[in-house]
């Protein structure tokens, strides 16, 4: 198991043409093997968790659901999606409490609670795990809080993750114009 997930580059790019939106995320960081897993089973699964920041081209993935063709490759470009560091799990006794946020040219766009997700971590891995093995370091992004909204070049970001108070987590860099 990695114990760390640190993402290294201070910069991201904007492809042209793209309308790139942020989504900040908690990262469910896989600690055991399983398939089919069990929802009374899936906390036995989880080794910590990670800042995930998920970017999305939304323009192309708009125009790719509207063709019905699939939109995995708006979150694919270089430089999308960065990690913070690996936390282990004993430092988030109860991930469902755990403050999420992010700033774009310093105004915060997102700033939520994990206790309002959708759907919580064993349900996730319980429906994951029923179509697809999750193995060992698998990284699960498991939603946003309201507040998604564009990245243009030139901009600073900040996001950060943090539990009962204490800050966790950073990811912090510039967007840049890819040429």
């Amino acid at each position: 198991m990695p114990v760390s997930l640190e993402t290294l580059c201070l910069q991201r790019q904007i492809p042209q043409g793209c309308v790139v939106h942020h989504e900040v995320e908690l990262g469910v960081v896989i600690g055991k093997t399983g398939r089919d897993i069990r929802l009374a089973d899936a906390w036995n699964h989880v080794a910590g968790y990670a800042l995930g920041l998920d970017l999305t081209a939304r323009n192309l993935q708009d125009e790719a659901k509207k063709k019905g063709l699939p939109w995995s490759a708006a979150k694919g470009f270089d430089t999308f999606t960065p990690i913070g560091p690996f936390i282990p799990a004993s430092e988030i006794p109860d991930p469902h409490s755990v403050r999420l946020w992010i700033e774009v040219a310093g105004q915060v766009r997102q700033n939520g609670l994990t206790d309002a997700m959708i759907f919580q971590i064993p349900q996730l891995i319980e429906h994951i795990s029923s179509i697809m093995t999750l193995e060992e370091g698998d990284l699960v992004l498991t939603g946003t809080p309201k507040g998604v909204g564009p990245i243009l070049a030139g901009e600073h970001v900040v996001a950060g993750l943090e539990y009962q108070g204490q800050e966790l987590s950073r990811i912090e860099f510039d967007a840049i114009q890819r040429s």
